[in-house]
C-alpha cells in the first residue's frame, strides 16, 4: 500500500529511487525530519502572505501552525511557502500592479517544488485573488483558509468601519463639521484587533466570495481573526488538504461555471465590492471558464440586498458573524444558487445551508425584508464606455442612478488634486467628475481613486454625493454614485480620453447606459490632448513595463495575456 501511494504522488517524482536526485532531495530536507517523511506522506505546502509590511495578514503565521497540525495529524507532511504578500494600505502605486505577479510568483513555486496539495492563507485584498489565481493555473489540490475580518473599534461611542469611515470623515474635516485634532484621535480607534477590515471592503467580500465559489470550508469565511475558532477551522483545513490529494480534488474538478454563479448571487447579497468583479473574471480566465461582465448583470443584478454593513448598510463584519454568519445569508437566497456546484469538500455548497438561521434581523435581513430589493452590480454600456463600466447601486445614491451633467475632466489624479479645490474652479452639484488615465495600462495598475473626494466649496455647501466615472477602481470600502472599470480605459484607446470638460454625460443605470452627448463624427475626430498623453505610465523597465505591455482591459480580468489559462503541475526536468 505504501509503495502504490509513494508511485501515486507526485512529491515521489523527487524523493522516490535511489540515485543521485532522489537523494540530494532527501537529504537536504532532513534536518530532523523522520524517514517516514518521504515514504507516501503527501507533501503539503501552506502558502503563507503573512507579512509585517501586510498588516491585515501579520497574525497567518498563527493560522499557518494550526493548519501544519492538522495535515501532520491527517498523515501529511506541513511544508511552510512564504509567498508573494501585498499590503492594501502600504504599497504604491497601487497593489493591483502586482496581483499578477504575486499570482505568477506562487504558481511557479508550487509546480517547481516537491510538493501534492497546498493551503493558501490570504486575507489583505489582492491576497486571496492572487492565490486562486496561481492555484487555478497549477491545478494541485488547493483549499483556501481566510484570515478573518478585524474587531469593531470605537470612538466617542461610535462603531468605527475601517476604509468607509476613513471616507466619511476625512468629507467631513474638508467639510468643516469635523476638527482635525478629532479626525486624528479616531486613528489609534480605527483598528482594534489583528485581521484585515472589518467593513465589506474587498478583502471580506473575497473571503466570502471564495466559499461562494467552493474553494473554503463551509462555515469559516468570515469568522473574526481574534476568534478561538478561526485556528480550530485552520486545523481541520490542513486535515481537509491531506484527503484533497487522496482523492486528487483539484480546482478543475469541482470549480464549473456553476460555482460562479454561486459567487455572483452571494456578490450581490452581500453587497460586496466592485473589486470582485475583477478578480472573479480573472480567476475564470484561468480555469478557461467562459465567464463575462454581463454575467453579473445577468446573474446578480435582481438579487436582493440581505447584509446591513458597511459602506452599504450600518454593521460591521464581526456583526455578521454573531448574527448567524455566510450560511445564514447564502441560505435566504437558497432558491437562486446553482445546487450543482460543489465545494472542496465533494459535496454541493447548498447541503450546508440547511441548519443555517439568522440570529439579529438587524444584520442579516430576511429575503421577504431585504436592504434593497435588486442590489448586484449594473453593468453599463454605451457611447461613454463600448466595453462596459459597472456601477454599485447599493453603495449610489438613489437620486443620481438617473442623471444628466456637465462634464468636468481631469487629465490625471495629480491633475485633480491639483484643481478639485480651487475656489474658482467651474464645478457644481450637478456637475460629472470625469477622471482618466486610471486604468490597468494607464497608472499602471488600476488604482482605488475613483470614488474621487468632493470639491470642498460643494462639501460646505452640504453635497456629499456626486457622479463620478473613471476608469480605475474603487476600495471595497467606498460608497458614492461612482461609474467604475469604464473600458476601454483611456489609455488604450477609449473615448474617455476625448471627452472634454462642458461636454454632457448621460448616466441611465435602469437603462444600464453611459452615454457622452457628442456626435460621433466629432468624436473620431478629436484626439486626446497632451497633458492626457503624459499622464499614462510609460515605464522603461522591469514588472511594470512587461504589465503595461501585457495586461488586459478590466472587462476581462485585467489579466496579462500570457498568464490566461494554465500550465498545469508537470515539471519534466530535473535541477541536477
Amino acid at each position: 500500500m505504501e509503495k502504490r501511494m509513494m508511485t501515486e504522488l507526485r512529491s515521489s517524482e523527487w524523493y522516490a529511487g535511489e540515485d543521485r536526485n532522489a537523494y540530494i532531495h532527501r537529504a537536504w530536507m532532513r534536518r530532523g525530519v523522520p524517514d517516514s517523511a518521504f515514504r507516501g506522506r503527501p507533501q503539503i505546502a501552506i502558502a503563507n502572505t503573512a507579512s509585517d509590511l501586510t498588516p491585515c495578514n501579520a497574525h497567518l503565521g498563527e493560522v499557518a501552525q494550526s493548519v501544519k497540525n492538522g495535515i501532520y495529524e491527517a498523515g501529511g507532511i506541513p511544508l511552510e511557502l512564504p509567498v508573494v504578500s501585498l499590503g492594501e494600505t502600504q504599497v504604491r502605486p497601487t497593489a493591483m500592479l502586482w496581483r499578477n505577479m504575486a499570482a505568477m510568483a506562487t504558481e511557479e513555486m508550487l509546480r517547481a517544488n516537491p510538493i501534492d496539495g497546498v493551503v493558501l492563507l490570504g486575507g489583505c485584498d489582492k491576497t486571496i485573488p492572487s492565490l486562486l489565481m496561481a492555484a487555478a493555473s497549477v491545478d494541485l489540490p488547493a483549499v483556501v483558509v481566510p484570515g478573518g475580518p478585524m474587531l469593531t473599534g470605537h470612538f466617542r461611542g461610535e462603531a468605527l468601519g475601517c476604509g468607509t469611515d476613513v471616507w466619511r470623515l476625512s468629507e467631513e474635516v474638508r467639510a468643516g463639521t469635523l476638527s482635525q485634532d478629532d479626525f486624528l484621535r479616531s486613528e489609534s480607534a480605527t483598528i482594534r484587533s489583528k485581521g484585515h477590515c472589518n467593513t465589506m471592503g474587498t478583502a471580506s467580500t473575497m473571503a466570502l466570495v471564495a466559499e461562494a465559489l467552493g474553494t473554503v470550508l463551509p462555515g469559516l469565511a468570515g469568522t473574526p481573526a481574534p476568534d478561538a475558532r478561526l485556528l480550530e477551522a485552520a486545523h481541520e483545513t490542513g486535515r481537509l488538504a491531506v484527503q484533497l490529494v487522496a482523492e486528487d480534488r483539484r480546482p478543475s474538478t469541482f470549480l464549473t461555471a456553476a460555482s460562479f454563479h454561486n459567487a455572483i448571487v452571494a456578490l450581490a447579497a452581500i453587497g460586496g465590492s466592485t473589486n470582485a468583479v475583477v478578480h472573479l473574471l480573472a480567476i475564470a480566465g484561468r480555469l478557461g471558464i467562459d465567464l463575462t461582465l454581463d454575467d453579473f448583470d445577468r446573474i446578480g443584478a435582481d438579487v436582493p440586498l440581505l447584509v446591513n454593513l458597511r459602506p452599504s448598510g450600518a454593521y460591521l463584519m464581526d456583526d455578521l458573524h454573531r448574527a448567524g454568519g455566510f450560511l445564514a445569508v447564502l441560505r435566504e437566497v437558497r432558491d437562486l444558487l446553482d445546487p450543482d456546484a460543489l465545494t472542496i469538500t465533494g459535496e454541493p455548497l447548498v447541503s450546508y445551508l440547511d441548519d443555517a438561521r439568522i440570529w439579529d434581523r438587524e444584520v442579516i435581513t430576511p429575503r421577504d425584508a431585504p436592504l434593497q430589493p435588486a442590489a448586484g452590480i449594473s453593468v453599463l454600456r454605451g457611447s461613454l464606455a463600448p466595453g462596459g463600466a459597472i456601477i454599485k447601486p447599493s453603495a449610489a445614491s438613489p437620486h443620481l442612478l438617473q442623471h444628466r451633467g456637465r462634464a468636468v475632466v481631469f487629465d490625471s489624479i495629480e491633475d485633480f488634486h491639483a484643481r478639485i479645490d480651487d475656489p474658482d474652479l467651474d464645478i457644481d452639484a450637478d456637475s460629472v467628475m470625469v477622471l482618466r488615465g486610471c486604468g490597468p495600462k494607464g497608472y499602471p495598475g488600476m488604482p482605488e481613486v475613483s470614488n474621487m473626494p468632493l470639491p470642498t466649496k460643494l462639501l460646505r455647501q452640504g453635497v456629499r454625493d456626486m457622479v463620478r466615472i473613471c476608469d480605475g477602481r474603487m476600495s471595497g470600502t467606498a460608497y458614492g454614485t461612482v461609474v467604475l472599470h469604464v473600458t476601454p480605459e483611456a489609455a488604450a484607446g477609449g473615448p474617455l480620453a476625448l471627452v472634454r470638460t462642458g461636454d454632457w454625460i448621460t448616466l441611465d443605470v435602469r437603462a444600464r447606459r453611459l452615454d457622452l452627448e457628442v456626435p460621433a463624427d466629432e468624436l473620431a475626430a478629436r484626439t486626446p490632448n497632451r497633458a492626457t498623453l503624459d499622464g499614462f505610465a510609460n515605464p522603461r523597465r522591469g514588472w511594470e513595463r512587461l504589465y503595461v505591455d501585457h495586461v488586459q482591459g478590466a472587462d476581462t480580468g485585467a489579466d496579462l495575456d500570457f498568464l490566461v489559462g494554465g500550465s498545469g503541475s508537470k515539471v519534466s526536468r530535473e535541477s541536477h
